[in-house]
């Protein structure tokens, strides 16, 4: 069997107490954590307010949506078009004109 270098039994050693101090801070971190937020990690307004924060972005992202409809829409039709939330996903609906009875 070839015999390890000096050095090299040290490093494992080194090594291991790095991994085993590392492992400590873990459990003293997770412990604390679960004392200051007993039942919850995060709190609960930050999720109402991504929400909100998304509704908006999603909205604006519809609008933008709607108005690229629009425009491509009147460019290449001679109908009329709105803009109107849609019970189907539609982003514009087209618009018929009443005629007066002759």
């Amino acid at each position: 069997m070839a015999s390890n270098p000096p050095g090299q039994g040290f490093q494992k050693n080194h090594r291991v107490a790095i991994l085993a101090e590392l492992d400590k801070e873990k459990r003293r971190l997770i412990q604390n954590q679960s004392m200051n937020n007993p039942g919850a990690s995060i709190p609960l307004s930050r999720p109402a307010l991504n929400k909100d924060f998304r509704d908006h972005a999603e909205q604006q992202h519809i609008a933008a949506q709607q108005k690229a409809a629009l425009q491509h829409a009147h460019a290449h039709s001679s109908g009329f078009f709105i803009t109107q939330d849609s019970s189907f996903g539609n982003l514009i609906l087209p618009v018929l004109p009443r005629l007066e009875p002759e």
